[in-house]
Formats: structure tokens, C-alpha cells, sequence
């Protein structure tokens, strides 16, 4: 995996492959490449590059005519960075050219009879085994080529198939791995990300699990892999190629974490309902009778979308009184959960396309479980497989680690605990409560960022540690995780989060001077507790960044945050330690968009 791009028509093919890996940098990955053709061209020209684009873009010769091509972004799965091992792949005659995202399960099985037969690899990727399976085919089309190779795959993926022999088609297919084609004027494209497509068409069309599609300049159709068409109606997209630029800022992760304000603001739109005292979801194609049948609710999501289910669950509970937790998806599809009937489960995912989260509502919606999705990505796959769902608005996110679009999904889940609350026994008057809360925080969060200097000198000082504890109790504990996340993500501080209320069962043998801890105090109930956690700590010699509603004595730091209600305080808690670990990783002078070794979409288990 990590990124495709394809083009047909008539234009030269390779500026337009170069620009579309471009926009799909901040996806992550380690090396590129391009292969071309044209109807009149003898064959297929490739060049491929270890590195970044800009290493690809410099390797291209000025003589690389073409107005078919394909082209990739890696990250190494089977196989170490390398000119090898970057896509496309050619097989020993040159004809075939494939790019794929996911992972062949069976691949070193494939690659063990493939060598018997006397095939030579030129690369230790699982995605080469698919190269050659195509190559030996038989079939008279490209498409029955395809097809044949794929039912000996076992595993995921989203492919992207040249061929000489067929100059005038792309053939492409998905299985856990996104693919979009977008359609232009007697031109088409292809991509695994919209961000590839945007600034040449908005209409696109969205593949499923088990279908495949033939390109050609002016032509397109789709069918399953068993060889059944299928109609496929072209959507529009909502977002502008202006989305995708850095807007002059000097990272996406700065003007992502600086467009929040705007983007809580494009979540709550036209949804409040002042005359209830409620708020209108109108995807969720569930009806208050329905609502009321529901006995628990079971949140998935993978990394920052689990940590904002987290959040979520907490909402529920207080808001609505209905039994919920959160748990990662990665878990929970493998240990044979029990799935009951009045459970609703709620799939969480800023890509929707989170294999994971994926895999699990395939497997609720085999057992006959309600699945509703809260995601980003309009028309993606989990959006798709889900009963309904809420869309968190944020618009694109471009650098890998997730910001507006954490905030954005928790207010999405303040929007639903409020519905059903507003359904069972919340009063009229602590539904207005929430919504005068929920309109505060544009302008709360914006106060928030006004104070980046501070954090910023904050984080000069405290980039000097090799490891930091996040702590919290109860709506703390998971801003306290996925601000231990995003410091890990991005800065690579060792950082891990515990319930302050667990400090004395263990954690409390790490604490020393050496060891800065980030204590989220509210203002809230707990805030006692809180305090003699700080006064644990400190007893040992552990230094104190507080983030909080008011100044702790105890603490060597604090962050201020404005108060709203205190079922919402969790969500304005988490900005400053976005700001705290986008700063850290600054005097470290990190690659803050693109963190080694992670991706923006995980495709793959």
C-alpha cells in the first residue's frame, strides 16, 4: 500500500500521475513510481524511485510520452524500502504493469509454485506474485486476466492493471482497499483517495468490496469479480481542490488544528432543533421507537477514532442513561464477541475506509446487528455498509495524524447522546443546557488557540524528556490517551496515558524529575481527586504540566481552558495538547505530516 493514481485520455500522462501522488503524500510512504503507454506506443516505460516524489519526479526522463499510466505511492509491508520494491510491478516480459494496496495473504504460497514454474521475482513484495499470475493468463481480455489472477488472491486489496497488449483500458479492482474512479471529459481517472482526483473532476464513482471496473478515455463500466455488471451512478464531491492546499500555513497539521473553530461549527450546522430542545440526524434511519428499544451500545474504532468513541460512550451514558463502552475494532472482530439484538453498535472511522472498523461492521452485519457509522468521507465503504450513520463534517484531513477530524467526531457524539437522551429521560431543560454548551465551543476553541504562544514555549521546554505519563479520571482519561497518542505519533517521545486513579497500583515507581506528567484537571466533581494525584507526584519530584479550568498550586505548569458544560469540557481539553504535541515535534524538528512508519488510511489489518 499506500497510494494509486491512473489516468486515460488524450493528455500527457505523466505530469498529471506526478501531481496526483503529490496530494497523496500525506498518506505516508517510503518510495514511488510511474509506468506509462499510449494506443501507438511498442510497450510500457516505468521508472520507479526509493524515497519521496520529488525523488521520482527528478528520475523521470524529459522523453516519457504517454496517455495511459498508473502510478504509486509505497509504504513497505512485505519487502524494505527500495527501488525493488516500489510499484509498479513488471513481470519478465515487461507487458503487465500492477500497483496494489492491502496485502496477499497467500502470497509466499503463490510465490513458492510461481518460482517452481520457473518464474523469477525481482522484488520481495507479496504484490509481484499478482503480476505474474495475470502475465500467465490465458484469457483473450484483460479483464478475464485480472479476474483469474484474483481468485487465486487470498487477502485484501485495490488494484490498478496496465497491460501493451491492451493500450486503450485500465483495469482496476477493490477488496478492503479503497478505489475511486473519477470521470472527466472523454478522460478518465482512477485513484485510491478523492485527494488524487479533486482538481481535475468531482464526480466520481466509489467501488465495492468485490467489484472491479474497465477505464478507457471515454468510457467506463463495472462489474463484480464473478463477471456480473453492476450500475454504478456518479457522486459529486463536496469538497473543493482548495481543500487540499496548506493555505499558508507552514504544515497541514497546523491549518488542520487551526480550522477547528470552523469545522465544530460545520458539524452542529442546521442540526440543532431549539423548539425540542434536541438536535435533528436525519441519517440515522432510526425512529425514536426504535431508539427506545436499545439497551446498549457498543463503540469501534481503531487509534484517535477509538479514543473519541471513548469520549462518546462517556456522552451516551450521562446524557441518554443507556449502558455504553468502546473497544477497538482490531479486537473485537477476532475474539468472537457475543452480538445481541438490542445492542446498537457504532462504527467510528475519519477515512471510512479503517479495514479493522470495516471487517467488524461486515462481520455485525452478517450476525443481523444495527451498525450505524460516524465517519468523515462521504460515500466511503463504511458509510456504505452501515444502517445510517452521521457525517462529522470536518472536510479533508490532509497529514496523517488526526486533529479537527477527533474533535469533529466528538462533537458528532454529543449530537447523538443528546438525540437519545432528548428520546428517553433527558429534561427539556439539560437539552438546552447542551445546546447553549455545544454553540460555545467555535469560540471557545478559538480563544484556545490565541494562547499558542505559551503553549508553544511550553513545549520547547518539555521536548528535553525521553518519555512523559498523560493522566486523567473518568471524561480525563481518554483526552489523556489520545494526547499520548498524538505526542507519540508525531514527536516519537515515548508517552503512555493511565487513569490517575491508578497512579498508586504501579505507575507511580516511574515517576522522577526526569519524567514530566500531563494532568487533565476539570473543573468538575473530581477535581479533589484530581488534586491528590498532582499532590502524589509531586511528593515524588515528578514535574506538572496541568491542563485546566483553573491554576493548580501543585502543578509547575498549567494550560488554562475555558469551561463549558461538563459533559463537553473533554473536547476543549484536547486542543491545547494538539498544540503541545504539534510544538514538541517542531524542536525536534520532525516530519510532523508525514510520521515515520505510520499512514493516514490503514487499509490493511
Amino acid at each position: 500500500m499506500c497510494g494509486i493514481v491512473g489516468y486515460i485520455g488524450k493528455r500527457d500522462v505523466a505530469p498529471l500521475l506526478l501531481e496526483g501522488l503529490q496530494r497523496l503524500e500525506y498518506r505516508g510512504y517510503d518510495s514511488a513510481g510511474v509506468v506509462v503507454t499510449s494506443p501507438k506506443a511498442s510497450g510500457l516505460k516505468m521508472v520507479k524511485a526509493k524515497g519521496r516524489v520529488r525523488d521520482l519526479e527528478a528520475r523521470v526522463p524529459k522523453r516519457f510520452a504517454g496517455t495511459t499510466g498508473i502510478a504509486h505511492t509505497r509504504w513497505a509491508t512485505h519487502g524494505a524500502p527500495s527501488d525493488e520494491n516500489a510499484h509498479p510491478h513488471l513481470d519478465a516480459e515487461g507487458k503487465v504493469a500492477v500497483v496494489h494496496n492491502g496485502i496477499i495473504d497467500n502470497a509466499s504460497d503463490l510465490r513458492a509454485k510461481l518460482t517452481a514454474d520457473g518464474v523469477e521475482f525481482l522484488s520481495e513484495t507479496d504484490t509481484e506474485v499478482l503480476t505474474h499470475l495475470i502475465a500467465r493468463s490465458d484469457a483473450d481480455t484483460l479483464e478475464e486476466k485480472v479476474r483469474q489472477a484474483l481468485k487465486l488472491i487470498e487477502g485484501t486489496y485495490g488494484v490498478a492493471v496496465l497491460h501493451a497488449d491492451f493500450p486503450d483500458r485500465i483495469v482496476v479492482a477493490r477488496n478492503g482497499s479503497p478505489v475511486v474512479l473519477g470521470i472527466g471529459e472523454k478522460e478518465m481517472f482512477v485513484a485510491s483517495d478523492v485527494a488524487a482526483l479533486v482538481s481535475h473532476t468531482r464526480q466520481v464513482v466509489t467501488l465495492d468490496d468485490g467489484e472491479m471496473a474497465t477505464i478507457k478515455a471515454d468510457d467506463f463500466r463495472t462489474y463484480t469479480t464473478s463477471g456480473t455488471r453492476t450500475t454504478a451512478s456518479p457522486t459529486t464531491v463536496e469538497w473543493e481542490a482548495e481543500s487540499y492546499d496548506m493555505g499558508g500555513h507552514d504544515t497541514y497539521m497546523h491549518k488542520e488544528i487551526s480550522e477547528q473553530p470552523d469545522a465544530v461549527d460545520r458539524v452542529l450546522r442546521g442540526r440543532i432543533d431549539d423548539r425540542f430542545s434536541t438536535v435533528h440526524l436525519g441519517g440515522l434511519n432510526l425512529d425514536a421507537r426504535e431508539a427506545r428499544t436499545i439497551r446498549r451500545i457498543k463503540i469501534l474504532g481503531c487509534g484517535t477514532s477509538y479514543h473519541a468513541g471513548l469520549i462518546g460512550a462517556g456522552l451516551i451514558e450521562s446524557l441518554a442513561r443507556i449502558p455504553a463502552d468502546a473497544e477497538p475494532a482490531s479486537e473485537f472482530r477476532y475474539r468472537n464477541p457475543v452480538v445481541d439484538p438490542d445492542t446498537l453498535y457504532i462504527a467510528v472511522s475519519q477515512s471510512g475506509e479503517t479495514y479493522d472498523v470495516l471487517a467488524a461492521v461486515q462481520e455485525l452485519k452478517r450476525k443481523g446487528a444495527r451498525v450505524l457509522g460516524v465517519v468523515n468521507v462521504v460515500g466511503s465503504a463504511i458509510a456504505r455498509e452501515a444502517d445510517g450513520g452521521v457525517y462529522v463534517h470536518a472536510g479533508p484531513e490532509v497529514c496523517v495524524v488526526s486533529t479537527k477530524c477527533f474533535t469533529n467526531t466528538v462533537v458528532a457524539f454529543a449530537l447523538l447522546a443528546l438525540h437519545l437522551g432528548r428520546i428517553r429521560d433527558l429534561s427539556v431543560s439539560d437539552g438546552k443546557r447542551i445546546i447553549e454548551g455545544l454553540r460555545k465551543l467555535p469560540e471557545q476553541i478559538s480563544e484556545i488557540l490565541e494562547s499558542e504562544a505559551e503553549i508553544k514555549k511550553l513545549a520547547d521546554q518539555y521536548a528535553e524528556a525521553k518519555s512523559m505519563m498523560f493522566i486523567g479520571r473518568v471524561r480525563g482519561y481518554p483526552v489523556a490517551l489520545e494526547a499520548s497518542l498524538k505526542l507519540k505519533e508525531i514527536s516519537y517521545i515515548h508517552a503512555e496515558a493511565y487513569p490517575a486513579s491508578e497512579l498508586k497500583h504501579g505507575p507511580l515507581a516511574l515517576i522522577e524529575p526526569a519524567l514530566p506528567t500531563v494532568a487533565i484537571v476539570p473543573d468538575d466533581d473530581l477535581l479533589e481527586k484530581n488534586r491528590a494525584a498532582l499532590e502524589e507526584i509531586k511528593a515524588r519530584s515528578g514535574r506538572i504540566l496541568a491542563v485546566a479550568h483553573q491554576e493548580q498550586e501543585k502543578a509547575d505548569h498549567t494550560i488554562l481552558v475555558p469551561k463549558n458544560e461538563t459533559e463537553l469540557d473533554p473536547i476543549l481539553m484536547g486542543i491545547p495538547l494538539q498544540l503541545l504535541a504539534y510544538h514538541t515535534a517542531l524542536a525536534l524538528g520532525r516530519d510532523i505530516d508525514k510520521p515515520r512508519n505510520l499512514a493516514k488510511s490503514v487499509t490493511v489489518e
